[in-house]
C-alpha cells in the first residue's frame, strides 16, 4: 500500500535535505565547493521536484519493470538539468 501523499512528500524532504548535507559539510573541509544559498535552493528544488515525480508517477504504474523505467527516466531528466546548470551543456 503506497504511504499517502502529504507523508510521502515529508519523506522526500527528508532525504533531500539529507542530501544537501553532503556539500554543505564538504564546505567545512574543502575550499573546491562554494556553494551559495541560491545553489542550496535550486540543488533541493531540482532534488525534491525529481523525488515527488518519481512518487506521485510510480504510483500510477503496476508492474515493478515500469517504477524502474520511470525511476531511470526522472534521474535522466535529473541528470541533464543539473549538468547543465553547472556547465551549461547546451551552450
Amino acid at each position: 500500500m503506497n504511504a499517502p501523499l502529504p507523508r510521502a512528500a515529508a519523506v522526500v524532504g527528508a532525504i533531500t535535505l539529507l542530501l544537501l548535507l553532503v556539500p554543505a559539510m564538504a564546505m567545512q573541509f574543502s575550499g573546491d565547493f562554494n556553494w551559495g544559498p541560491g545553489d542550496f535552493a535550486a540543488a533541493g528544488g531540482l532534488l525534491f521536484g525529481a523525488g515527488m515525480a518519481y512518487v506521485i508517477t510510480s504510483r500510477r504504474v503496476r508492474t515493478a519493470k515500469h517504477r524502474v523505467l520511470v525511476a531511470m527516466g526522472v534521474l535522466l531528466v535529473l541528470c541533464v538539468v543539473w549538468a547543465e546548470l553547472a556547465v551549461g551543456l547546451f551552450d
